[in-house]
């Protein structure tokens, strides 16, 4: 696995292509989104919005909370 620095991530984000992510929720439980397409963000907040491709649900999260992206593990 390898690791990848934390503006890679934002840098991934921006391309637009469905992507598979790990990270906490404001409750402190793993959740993994598979397919996730990333939306808008909110460079003030530091929130993204993504769409689950499968469900077709909207869905925010914290960047910071994202710990995992593509297999690859997220270091700040």
């Amino acid at each position: 696995m390898a690791k990848i620095h934390f503006n890679t991530l934002r840098y991934m984000l921006q391309q637009g292509e469905p992507v598979d992510i790990r990270l906490w929720t404001s409750k402190g439980e793993i959740q993994e989104w598979r397919n996730a397409m990333p939306l808008t963000l909110n460079h003030y907040a530091g929130t993204q919005r993504f769409k689950l491709l499968d469900s077709g649900q909207i869905r925010q999260a914290r960047l910071v909370c994202i710990f995992m992206i593509n297999g690859n593990e997220v270091h700040l």
